[in-house]
């Protein structure tokens, strides 16, 4: 319980009408979610706006309204402040309201188009190994010991962010392991938030559904650099071309990673194969069970995090040797007869060309590689011809099937995707509307020694259609299928 004078640190404030010495138990952005003697913030959406909600919030016991633009029915007893901008004012008064939690502990971001679920729970692992307590926020989950949260937001609300941190700093966390999403920084969800370290991994075409230009979503992934303290560290990956724009105004301490320019931290694949990868950082040669040149430098970036928070060098190594994949990152299982599949987020045309590219430099081109994909609805419409060209390109075969519709008619998604197909490349393809339908094809069109990759989904657990989520994991139906007898 905070007073609502003690819970506006920070925060740019215009009118106040009432008295800040009242005390505040519960804070929440969702009228349907308020308790007697609430704070409720009324924010600005793209498709909605919370001030519609006050009078509902007032009535269901919300004493503390924390607004933009004040209520043409003001009521006694009740507290309002008027703010700049809320979104702003939600960030600092949740951090203030849970004590400032990231300041307690070793926060550290992951941002970029690629690698961010994959880096910060291999981060997680690497620590939680050496007996450091460490917690997890992804968009698979929010863990700290042995403790597991779904989540369905790269970068959750702030609510989530501070209540979780809280909740790790009083189980004895040590550091946490964040992703950072370009809508979280854009929607000033980390406002308020201390990083001890934030790693850039890449930038490519995503989002411009949302951002509307790359410059645009550039732009906003370098304000969480700029932000920085110069106690606090940022690490590029240097192979990108946009990593040193990244650092411009920065006052941390600066780090590099790198496998094609000379870095602080460098790797080198020495080997790679269908079952694996020889790595070789820092003098010394491991092997790892991760595939694909994407992954060495996802195990690169940990590697380097790892050392610049004091761990030791080869015990890391050691580690990072027995590391597994995270699920639907470059998930794999082989059925008896030697097919291989993969399952894989890649939703944009350069982590697919990842994807593809890696496979096809390791695999002999004697087999097949069959390509699953489709594209998200309500989504960036230009980056689907650009995948449906990449998936034809790099693939024997592909299926081009439905992802999560959402409120848009899959057959016209997929149009868009054929769109970009290379005349060339036309005979190579096939559609399936159904998910499942597809990857049951796929099923009976490879033969052994084949490489089938489902992409765009991952690990989700669902399919969105028309408002509606139906349960639906490509792992698990794939090992359905591909392993019956």
């Amino acid at each position: 319980m905070k007073k609502v004078k003690d819970i506006l640190y920070k925060v740019s404030v215009q009118t106040i009408i009432g008295s800040t010495e009242v005390d505040v138990r519960h804070i929440t952005f969702d009228s349907r979610n308020v308790l007697k003697n609430s704070l409720f913030i009324a924010l600005l959406g793209t498709d909605f706006d919370g001030h519609t909600f006050i009078d509902n919030a007032i009535k269901k016991g919300a004493r503390v309204i924390i607004c933009q633009s004040l209520p043409s029915n003001i009521i006694d007893g009740k507290v309002y402040v008027v703010v700049d901008d809320s979104r702003i004012a939600l960030s600092l008064i949740a951090s203030n309201f849970y004590d400032n939690p990231s300041e307690k502990l070793d926060l550290i971001g992951i941002t970029g188009t690629n690698g961010k679920t994959t880096i910060s729970t291999l981060l997680h692992k690497v620590f939680s190994s050496q007996d450091i307590a460490s917690g997890l926020i992804s968009t698979v989950e929010i863990k700290f010991n042995k403790r597991s949260i779904s989540t369905n937001l790269t970068t959750p609300d702030p609510l989530t962010i501070n209540s979780s941190l809280d909740k790790m700093i009083k189980s004895g966390i040590k550091k946490c392991f964040m992703e950072v999403s370009s809508h979280g920084i854009d929607q000033k969800r980390i406002n308020g938030l201390k990083f001890r370290g934030i790693l850039f991994t890449n930038l490519t075409h995503d989002h411009l559904d949302y951002h509307k230009t790359f410059k645009n979503y550039r732009d906003v992934k370098k304000q969480v650099f700029d932000s920085l303290s110069k106690d606090a560290f940022a690490l590029i990956n240097l192979d990108d071309r946009n990593a040193e724009f990244m650092l411009q105004n920065s006052n941390a301490k600066k780090y590099t990673y790198a496998l094609n320019k000379l870095a602080d931290f460098n790797a080198k694949i020495l080997e790679n194969q269908m079952r694996g990868m020889l790595l070789k950082i820092k003098g010394n040669e491991i092997w790892t069970q991760m595939l694909g040149e994407f992954n060495a430098y996802n195990l690169l970036a940990v590697f380097a995090t790892s050392i610049i928070l004091g761990l030791d060098e080869l015990s890391t190594l050691k580690k990072i040797s027995q590391l597994e994949g995270v699920p639907g990152r470059f998930q794999t299982f082989y059925t008896q007869n030697n097919i291989m599949i993969i399952i894989d987020y890649a939703h944009t045309p350069d982590a697919l060309k990842n994807i593809l590219s890696s496979i096809d430099k390791i695999r002999t081109k004697n087999e097949n590689l069959l390509t699953i994909i489709g594209c998200g609805g309500d989504r960036d419409k230009k980056k689907r011809p650009k995948i449906g060209e990449v998936a034809a390109k790099f693939s024997s075969k592909v299926i081009f099937t439905s992802d999560n519709p959402r409120n848009e008619d899959p057959e016209l998604i997929i149009e868009d995707m054929i769109g970009g197909v290379s005349p060339v490349d036309y005979n190579k393809t096939s559609i399936v509307i159904k998910r499942d339908e597809a990857i049951s094809t796929a099923y009976r069109l490879s033969i052994p020694g084949d490489i089938v990759l489902i992409a765009g989904k991952g690990h989700e657990s669902f399919q969105e259609i028309k408002g509606k989520k139906y349960p639906f994991n490509d792992f698990e139906y794939a090992r359905k299928i591909f392993t019956k007898t």
